[in-house]
């Protein structure tokens, strides 16, 4: 009898066996025959039953997929199939056709069919068809036998797939393999409609969610995708890849996929890092992931903001994929830790520690010992490289405290200025002492994959340490950060970073002092029905720094009035913007404040509303995390009182808004004002048009 687990897993798709496995699918280097049987062991070892081959760099794979493999590369590919079935592996095989293949043509289908049928002598019985990442144009010949792409696409897997006699597993990667890349949507996507209908359904598609790369999936949007495919579908899931920046690397663990997924899918692939070794967290946890019980028990405490979902935590997975990675570390693969000096250049050299071994004397500087690698240290690697759309905890506060010393390095070093300064400083330690051990593991196979990236942010933070010292006079200038002739080391990003910081918004991203930019924004003319999505921004962000509107003693704000409705903004000065989940900031303006402060009874004597007779006010809420949307509104808002014969704007803010003071500091011409009639928690600053 099947477990409930087992059961649960079968999902929509009946008596299929849930996919769970890896797909070498990025672009670069392919992973070694041994590298790929190692694979097959982990994934046998920690529940997990396939393995999608599809390296882009196989030429024989994507590029000269017509060309049948030679005798050598025909034994490698059928040892590596026998290695995967001895492991109860699921051996896919994937050819990528669709960069030149012609569709109509029946010798170029002849050709596709010859090749999966040299690979099925090989003992292979799973097969996919992708066709990712090519031209949607047809020539002219499948334009007259195709009424689209996808029908030409459908045709020949579906004639594919009736050849190879309703194999094991049969995968598809549409063209259109993620939300983001449906016209217009993904629920009036033609394309996706016709794979739905045309594609048989013993076929199963591919999927990568929202996006290419997916910060989350959601249950909704998956059975979104089904209704549409008719069919569960298989993600291909890029959460760790890192095949489009060479300066990444992700270590994190799976996560911000709920366990709810599991029954509406069909299986989950992960394509993870082109380096093999890192891999581990990346591979233990998508396994853990896929083992969530489907009755999860109560848990005894309370979820943090992370841990939502009652059946995968991504903390524990982490710290157990963790523990198991610390033994690999620790297994010796070449007997490099053990090597001593030769006493001379005619004796042999030694690996064991016998009577000649050199012992130092009196006075001398003893032997030099390498500390072992620790869980701690193993922790903190992967909170340096963690996901793509989020850094780990410790880095978080590292760029955090470095932000905070920096820009507040000018006022007198107080107390809390030199804590955070020490505690940066530790932090800046652990990191050197985590690449000094890691440098030192037995294991030379896994350092040596992340060797590049432990130098470069050993380096960066040796960097900060440095700068962060001579802010607080605890050191001598950096000479790699105030030398006019620098060392290379000194300076980051080659002529790629030289680019970049020729690019508006880019002069700071090698610290990241803003999360990199992960959304689409749209600024766009306020509306009425815009009203209560304004008032629920200002009131939770009044809430979330805990203000109190002015007291029934106080004249109340001209801004607040103006945000919750009870004034109007002026004609076209008034802007929302908008994100995927909805209106997230906005900008209003009145031309002639002086009128608005007359009519709740402000003092209207002040010259300076003669100098700065409108007001401008604005909110975004914390998930923007870029500044230019409000800098574009800023921009717009300003350019459309000026016409209005405006010779000044001011604008009241809260000494705690401390984000919105910023804004208004830095990013334009506003200064602090001295305007009557102000409560003494709020500042008015102002610019001149």
């Amino acid at each position: 009898m099947a477990s409930s687990s087992e059961v649960r897993q079968k999902g929509r798709s009946g008596t299929k066996t849930f996919i769970g496995g890896v797909v070498e699918g990025f672009y670069g280097r392919p992973w070694t025959m041994e590298q790929r049987t190692e694979l097959f062991k982990r994934e046998q070892k920690w529940g997990l039953n396939t393995y999608l081959y599809a390296p882009k760099d196989d030429y024989k794979h994507r590029m000269y997929w017509r060309d049948l493999y030679c005798a050598e590369e025909a034994e490698e590919l059928t040892a590596l199939i026998s290695a995967a079935k001895k492991h109860n592996i699921d051996f896919i095989y994937a050819i990528s056709p669709g960069l030149d293949i012609t569709f109509s043509n029946s010798k170029e289908v002849a050709a596709l069919k010859r090749k999966l049928d040299q690979v099925r002598g090989m003992g292979c019985s799973s097969f996919s068809l992708l066709f990712d990442d090519i031209e949607t144009e047809m020539c002219a010949a499948d334009k007259q036998a195709f009424s689209s792409f996808a029908h030409a696409q459908v045709a020949v897997t579906n004639e594919v797939y009736l050849h190879l006699g309703d194999p094991e597993t049969f995968l598809f990667c549409p063209t259109d393999y993620c939300a983001a890349f449906c016209t217009p949507n993904v629920s009036q996507s033609s394309y996706l409609h016709t794979v739905g209908d045309e594609l048989l359904p013993g076929i199963d598609v591919l999927w990568t969610g929202p996006k290419v790369v997916s910060h989350k999936i959601s249950v909704e949007s998956i059975e979104e995708v089904s209704s549409i495919l008719k069919r569960a579908p298989v993600i291909w899931d890029n959460i760790h890849a890192n095949d489009y920046d060479p300066q990444r690397i992700f270590m994190g663990p799976y996560k911000d996929r709920p366990t709810e997924l599991i029954p509406k899918l069909r299986g989950v692939l992960t394509n993870p890092n082109c380096e093999f070794y890192p891999n581990f967290v990346a591979i233990h946890t998508l396994a853990m992931w896929c083992k969530a019980p489907a009755d999860p028990a109560p848990r005894d405490v309370e979820m943090g903001e992370e841990e939502q979902d009652p059946c995968y935590s991504p903390q524990k997975a982490l710290t157990l994929a963790l523990a198991d990675w610390l033994e690999e570390f620790l297994n010796t693969d070449q007997p490099t830790a053990c090597l001593k000096k030769e006493s001379s250049d005619e004796e042999p050299m030694q690996t064991d520690l016998g009577e000649h071994s050199y012992v130092p004397g009196p006075g001398e500087n003893p032997l030099y010992t390498a500390e072992p690698l620790t869980l701690d240290d193993l922790k903190l690697l992967c909170e340096l490289f963690y996901l793509p759309y989020e850094h780990g905890a410790t880095a978080k506060t590292m760029l955090h405290e470095l932000n905070w010393l920096i820009s507040h390095s000018q006022a007198e070093q107080t107390s809390e200025w030199c804590s955070t300064a020490r505690q940066f400083d530790d932090m800046c330690e652990a990191v050197v002492r985590m690449f000094n051990r890691l440098s030192n593991v037995p294991n030379r196979k896994i350092l040596y994959d992340l060797y590049n990236y432990i130098c470069d942010i050993k380096s960066g933070v040796n960097l900060a340490q440095a700068y962060v010292k001579s802010l607080g006079g605890f050191g001598k200038p950096s000479a790699q950060l105030m030398s006019a002739d620098p060392e290379p080391w000194g300076f980051r990003g080659g002529l790629s970073g030289e680019f970049q910081r020729m690019l508006p918004g880019h002069g700071n991203r090698d610290l990241f002092k803003y999360q990199p930019k992960t959304s689409v924004y749209c600024i766009r003319p306020y509306c009425a029905e815009d009203k209560l999505d304004v008032q629920k921004i200002f009131v939770q962000m009044q809430r979330e720094r805990q203000i109190k509107l002015s007291s029934t003693t106080e004249p109340p704000l001209i801004s607040d009035i103006l945000t919750t409705g009870e004034l109007a903004p002026s004609p076209q000065c008034a802007l929302v913007l908008e994100d995927d989940f909805g209106v997230c900031g906005y900008m209003l303006a009145l031309t002639d404040a002086k009128e608005a402060a007359a009519s709740i009874q402000r003092d209207t004597s002040d010259s300076l509303f003669e100098e700065f007779p409108s007001l401008v006010t604005g909110q975004l809420l914390p998930r923007v995390v870029d500044p230019s949307p409000a800098k574009q509104m800023m921009g717009q808002l300003l350019t459309s009182i000026r016409s209005s014969g405006s010779r000044g704007v001011f604008c009241e803010l809260r000494h705690t808004d401390r984000r919105m003071l910023d804004f208004y500091t830095k990013s334009s011409s506003f200064r602090p004002l001295e305007m009557a009639g102000l409560p003494p928690d709020v500042i008015a600053m102002g610019t001149t048009l």
